[in-house]
């Protein structure tokens, strides 16, 4: 029987999974589309995920990060829910100890984190402008007509860049536009959106920090050779790309997870609540509602897990008031 820690990262754009064994190796991992319903999304990971394993495992801790955390968090019962911020900084330390900065570009949103001497010293977000994030490249991919995953190797045919403005997506999309009209060649500006991603974010979520070697580049976007090359271009630095980049985020939390259930098991507590864990969630009934609580004049909109029709978790409130009336 083989120990093992589970991670979950999920976002807006894309639900990613890792199973970690004790050791600290990798058994099982996957990257799926949320499709806008993150309980499903996780159910269909889950499914990937129990498919993979070739031996029998027993999963002792469970944590999650990523938008929906607290909402996989209470449908998994959770040992741990991390933001980005630390679940990336854990998972990129434990493959490269010597990083310095992090970069990653997901799909709704990005983010830059500075590592001095294995600890996380500044960091900063980017949830505002779409033009540094995948969801541009995906919305001009269709625009162009070429598939997302064509993307980097024709931007790579490119020896002169075409110019876009990239401050704003809107602006962005009309220079694209213009641009194309005018004659630009497809690979020119598929190379130049490449560049504005790049440019939009070390302008904005890059601003007044200092990006030092070594670099670790992460999320969806990584995969894109194009943009690999344009944080080349416009840093000076090497940039370095895993073929595991877009799942920091689950496996920081799959250390997380086995971290603090050790840490329960060394105070002699219950060493992990999700020991008795099962991959089989298809049939699992999972629902949220929404409610206004009307304790106080706050008003609060509370969310209201239920698992198997029973309260499990909440989340919303800004006092404790509503817990006299659900008895959580």
């Amino acid at each position: 029987m083989t120990r093992a820690s589970l991670g979950i990262d999920i976002g807006s754009i894309s639900t990613k999974g890792v199973v970690r064994a004790a050791c600290g190796q990798i058994l099982a991992k996957d990257y799926i589309w949320t499709e806008g319903n993150p309980i499903d999304a996780v159910k269909r990971l889950l499914l990937s995920l129990r498919s993979q394993l070739t031996e029998e495992v027993t999963i002792e801790s469970i944590g999650t990060t990523g938008s929906a955390r607290k909402l996989v968090g209470a449908m998994l019962s959770a040992d741990v829910i991390k933001n980005e911020i630390t679940a990336h900084a854990v998972g990129t330390l434990s493959k490269y100890p010597d990083v310095k900065t992090i970069l990653e570009i997901g799909g709704q949103d990005s983010k830059i984190i500075l590592i001095r001497d294995g600890v996380v010293v500044d960091y900063a977000m980017n949830t505002l402008c779409a033009a540094g994030t995948g969801a541009f490249l995906v919305a001009q991919s269709k625009r162009l007509g070429i598939p997302m995953q064509d993307m980097g190797k024709i931007a790579l045919m490119s020896e002169r860049p075409t110019k876009i403005a990239a401050r704003c997506a809107v602006f962005a999309e009309s220079d694209m536009i213009h641009k194309a009209q005018t004659g630009h060649s497809k690979e020119d500006l598929v190379a130049g959106l490449c560049a504005a991603v790049v440019s939009n974010f070390i302008s904005n979520v890059g601003q007044g920090k200092k990006i030092l070697s070594p670099v670790v580049f992460q999320g969806g976007v990584s995969k894109n050779a194009g943009v690999v090359r344009a944080f080349k271009d416009i840093t000076g630095l090497d940039i370095l790309v895993d073929d595991e980049s877009h799942l920091a985020g689950a496996l920081g939390c799959a250390i997380l997870a086995s971290q603090a259930t050790t840490v329960k098991a060394a105070d002699g507590n219950e060493p992990c609540s999700a020991r008795s864990f099962s991959f089989n969630v298809e049939d699992m009934d999972f629902r949220t509602v929404g409610h206004e609580c009307n304790v106080c004049p706050n008003h609060c909109e509370i969310v209201l897990a239920y698992k198997d029709d029973a309260l499990v978790n909440a989340w919303g409130n800004r006092c404790p008031g509503w817990e006299k009336v659900y008895k959580l």
